[in-house]
């Protein structure tokens, strides 16, 4: 089966849980987070959840959990936390909670940033993605200009797709 055909099997949204991971960060300071909530909305997915938390491994941990149990939560997204920072606790939190991994994500991202945005530092993110019990989890660093890449060019394009394979042996 392509592709094309697999999305046309999709599902026409899915609903979603927007996580910030920051110290310093609030619900007025956090552009990146109201980044996200906008370009999923404005490409047809429901955001029913909005969150930020401190960047401590196991908030972050509790926060992923609390999505993936939810009923309502197809999809987590989080952005910040993903330096290589002693503080930096957030690649480590995702990694820990996935049953599936999709290194292509992180893989991409990188290759996009290194040629259409940062350069070499490209090296530094540590996006990561996979699904954690039945719900996809994406995570991007936390400047605008690495959510606006990862959410224009990989996740808006294929998260209906990933929420149709996640559901491939379900009725959607």
């Amino acid at each position: 089966m392509s592709v094309e055909e697999h999305r046309k099997e999709a599902p026409q949204t899915v609903s979603c849980m927007v996580i910030t991971v920051s110290d310093t960060r609030t619900e007025e300071t956090d552009k990146s987070g109201q980044l996200m909530i906008q370009l999923l909305t404005s490409n047809g997915y429901q955001v029913t959840d909005y969150r930020i938390v401190k960047d401590d491994y196991e908030s972050i941990r509790k926060l992923i959990a609390v999505g993936a149990s939810s009923p309502i939560v197809e999809a987590i997204l989080l952005n910040g936390g993903t330096g290589i920072t002693d503080r930096d606790t957030t690649y480590e939190a995702v990694d820990s909670m996935l049953d599936k991994k999709m290194p292509g994500f992180g893989e991409i991202f990188r290759y996009l940033s290194y040629t259409e945005d940062i350069g070499s530092a490209a090296i530094l993110s540590r996006a990561i993605a996979g699904v954690c019990k039945g719900t996809a989890v994406f995570s991007t660093p936390g400047s605008s200009g690495a959510v606006k890449l990862a959410m224009e060019r990989i996740i808006i394009p294929e998260l209906t797709h990933v929420m149709r394979e996640i559901y491939k042996d379900k009725k959607i």
